[in-house]
């Protein structure tokens, strides 16, 4: 796998270097220097982290460019019905009280049994969804005219149609047993479902785009909207559970045609809308800390993450003088030998010594100067990066960004070491008690007193024991039923399978991923009936299906974070939950594989084609497209979704790690740190945040050899990440929680936690019997019907005999 690139590698061998002049030869030297470093010359990339990309975005990525003919059918389809009911006049130039009426009449054509008919009148509404592109004369116009007519359609009750229609289709087992029989699915077997989902899609994505221009009823219309959306309305359940259950039917093999990008992408911005995206998230926290009566957050997460610039750490004095003595042998020895100049050229100067990397660093020991170098590991001190504009930036003073934090437990760790060292017995969880420690001692805890930070997590597992250890006397849970809390209970049943799913497609749709035959075929709606037959044809379909699996990794890596987020500050076993299924299910592995590529290529790539691109390519004239125009993609610094991707990756695979040694070993066994270290190429401050965290909590265990020769990313470590001020996370010091045998037993003692949490919570059925109320009535006891099994009846003589007459019974023992 060529993991590194050719980031500026040399193709003069050894011999023409040797062919070279003395000067000649040390200019190249430092021009190869400069070369291979050229990485560092590189600007940040201008990435604003943000729930979504823009509108105008996340409407194209919904069509595939094979789905492009469509656009002129659902026109067709649309005037057919329009010229019949209205006279001659255009779309735009009625009132309101006719587009209304007619929007009815279409709602009304959902309902005609003949499915030709029915798809014909769901694509008219399809093309008022899109915005009556044909009566507009530029984007903005059909953005425009798309919000007017999605707010028209959702007053008249579209969606509610449009949901029982999709219920249909996804229970047709006609069309599903065809597909399974079908040797190769083409989009012509996903017409009606794909038809379906992109206006359900183009109303929920259109409806919560909020507007200062929109007037009062438009926005209780998106509220009540989203209210409706997140609430069991829908078949008794949020519509994203019915989103998940296609999913699971598709990975199970019995839907194959299924539209999958479609239905992840509405499943996305479903979620979103509903639960709210990561502004949203914040506020929440910062309101259920005001309820809970914690101390404010001390700073806003965000805002710091936006205010950070991927830079490399200073050079130290010592470094900076070394290397001009360097600098100035080189530049002054007349002669060098051939040997020595192969050894600088071939050698990586930026390579750890630690064997661990050896094996799965393999590009590593080929040739430096094929490998750009990692900008953290180097000898030159960075240019700074380009700056951000002043109303982005967070004033901060002269430090580190990130308030350090302490947990109680911390506290406790150390007041108990503190005790056994200097007094020699122990207080257990008493943090308070200091008589007999040393004044240093005392100085230490009232700092870490200091700077402690409460979770909400642990107040909601605090509360979570004292109702496992008080059942009667602990008094009814107040649920606060808000749309997390619903979503939750509807996929509670079936959550492992969703997750497993979930992680199938994500596999499928990783650019590491190997063709399998047994893997699951998400192009189904994307692959044309008819296969290319000319190389235009192919490169353009190949831009196509690359496009069309990285927006399936854009939308599950979405769906899994806010997912997480969302339930773990709902509850937290809801969280752990969760989590642990992913684990489960080999999430941490599928992670590190997908990034064990050549990630700045995956996040520079372009796989788009901005002239077909919704809406531009329904206003403008499509200019002829050709093999160099294909190849030279769009002038953009990078891919949006893709860093946007890896982001989330990332950041699932922090959630998933964060205080369980046990999954951290996971990432030390699996080989993480070369593949996380060749993640922090992407000059990105929040990406290489993210890297940096990862590689923290494993350092300790990643031996003395690879901290020395990565003093850099130590370093780096030290000025992004969050201090824990008693974490000796750069020693390598034995850790308390860390003995290799409590791993098993750590996720043993998670999973019976979580049980408890689900059974208490949710289980109705199945309550503890020494709980339950007694009925001491005889009448009422003897009253009630028993119903006796067949054999028994059938031998009622024999019981009897054998039970009652044969044995004597003692009245007046019994009567006392």
């Amino acid at each position: 796998m060529d993991v590194g690139g050719n980031g500026g590698g040399s193709i003069v061998n050894s011999k023409q270097r040797a062919m070279l002049p003395n000067k000649s030869r040390g200019e190249f030297v430092r021009n190869q220097r400069k070369d291979s470093e050229g990485f560092s010359e590189s600007p940040d990339l201008e990435f604003e982290y943000a729930d979504t990309d823009k509108w105008s975005t996340e409407l194209s990525e919904l069509y595939s460019y094979t789905e492009g003919p469509e656009f002129l059918l659902n026109r067709k389809c649309f005037e057919e019905e329009f010229r019949i009911h209205v006279s001659d006049k255009k779309w735009t130039e009625l009132d309101v009280a006719q587009h209304r009426a007619h929007a009815m009449r279409l709602l009304d054509g959902l309902e005609v049994i003949t499915r030709e008919k029915r798809l014909k009148v769901a694509r008219a509404i399809l093309y008022m969804a899109q915005g009556t592109f044909a009566e507009c004369s530029s984007e903005a116009q059909v953005q425009h005219w798309m919000r007017y007519n999605i707010f028209l359609l959702l007053d008249v009750g579209t969606f509610t149609a449009l949901v029982e229609l999709l219920n249909m289709e996804v229970d047709n087992s006609a069309a599903c047993s065809s597909a399974v029989r079908k040797p190769a699915i083409s989009l012509a077997d996903s017409t009606d479902l794909r038809v379906l989902l992109n206006i359900m899609y183009l109303m929920v994505e259109t409806i919560q785009q909020e507007d200062p221009a929109d007037s009062p009823e438009w926005r209780a219309t998106r509220e009540t909207f989203k209210t409706e959306l997140g609430s069991p309305l829908y078949n008794n359940e949020p519509i994203s559970v019915m989103l998940f259950g296609m999913v699971t039917k598709f990975c199970s093999g019995h839907a194959p045609h299924f539209p999958m990008k479609k239905v992840l992408l509405l499943l996305w911005k479903s979620i979103l809308f509903t639960l709210g995206g990561f502004e949203q998230l914040q506020t929440i926290k910062v309101r259920k800390r005001e309820q809970l009566r914690l101390p404010p957050l001390p700073e806003d997460s965000i805002r710091v993450i936006r205010s950070m610039r991927a830079a490399s750490p200073p050079a130290s004095a010592s470094d900076l003088i070394e290397q001009q003595q360097k600098r100035a042998r080189r530049e002054h020895k007349s002669l060098t030998k051939q040997d020595n100049l192969d050894a600088f050229n071939e050698k990586d100067p930026y390579k750890s010594d630690d064997p661990r990397e050896d094996e799965d660093d393999n590009d590593d020991n080929d040739n430096s100067m094929e490998v750009e170098p990692f900008p953290m590991e180097r000898d030159e001190v960075m240019p700074p990066p380009i700056p951000h504009p002043p109303s982005e930036r967070v004033n901060f003073p002269k430090g580190l960004p990130w308030a350090p934090k302490v947990r109680e437990k911390d506290i406790e760790h150390f007041l108990e070491s503190s005790r056994s060292k200097f007094i020699g017995y122990t207080l257990g969880n008493d943090t308070d008690t200091v008589v007999g420690l040393p004044r240093p001692i005392h100085e230490s805890i009232r700092t870490l007193k200091q700077h402690k930070y409460i979770s909400i997590a642990e107040i909601q597992i605090a509360k979570e024991d004292e109702f496992q250890k008080t059942p009667l006397s602990g008094g009814e849970e107040d649920v606060e039923m808000c749309s997390t809390e619903l979503l939750y209970q509807g996929i509670l049943p079936s959550l492992p399978q969703y997750m497993i799913a979930l992680l199938k497609i994500l596999l499928a749709a990783a650019p590491t991923s190997k063709a399998k035959t047994d893997s699951i075929n998400i192009l189904a709606d994307v692959l044309p009936e008819e296969m290319p037959t000319t190389v235009l044809q192919s490169m353009k379909l190949g831009v196509d299906v690359n496009r069309h699996k990285e927006i399936i990794v854009k939308a599950i890596s979405a769906i899994l974070l806010l997912l997480l987020k969302h339930f773990k500050l709902n509850h937290i076993y809801q969280f752990e939950y969760m989590a642990q299924h992913l684990v489960f299910a080999n999430c941490i592995p599928l992670i590190l594989k997908f990034f064990n590529q050549n990630i700045m290529s995956y996040i520079t790539a372009k796989n788009s084609i901005s002239v077909l691109d919704f809406p531009y390519c329904v206003v403008h004239e499509l200019p002829e497209l050709t093999a160099e125009s294909l190849e030279a993609g769009d002038i953009n610094q990078f891919c949006w979704r893709n860093l946007f991707s890896c982001i989330n990756l990332l950041r699932i695979l922090n959630k998933l790690t964060k205080w369980k040694h046990s999954r951290t070993m996971m990432l030390v066994v699996f080989k993480s740190a070369p593949i996380l270290k060749r993640a922090l190429k992407v000059k990105q401050a929040m990406m290489q945040l993210y890297v940096l965290k990862l590689l923290k909590v494993q350092t300790k265990y990643l031996g003395r050899q690879w901290r020395k020769s990565n003093m850099k990313t130590m370093s780096a470590i030290y000025q992004k990440v969050r201090h824990r001020l008693n974490d000796d996370w750069a020693y390598g010091n034995a850790d308390l929680d860390a003995r290799p045998w409590d791993f098993q037993a750590e996720e043993c003692a998670l999973r019976a936690n979580i049980e408890r949490f689900n059974s208490r919570r949710y289980d109705n059925n199945q309550s503890n019997p020494d709980f339950l109320p007694v009925d001491n009535c005889l009448q009422s006891v003897l009253g009630q019907r028993v119903d006796l099994p067949e054999d028994f009846q059938m031998n009622y003589d024999l019981w009897l005999e054998r039970e009652v007459f044969s044995k004597p019974i003692s009245w007046e023992d019994l009567l006392q």
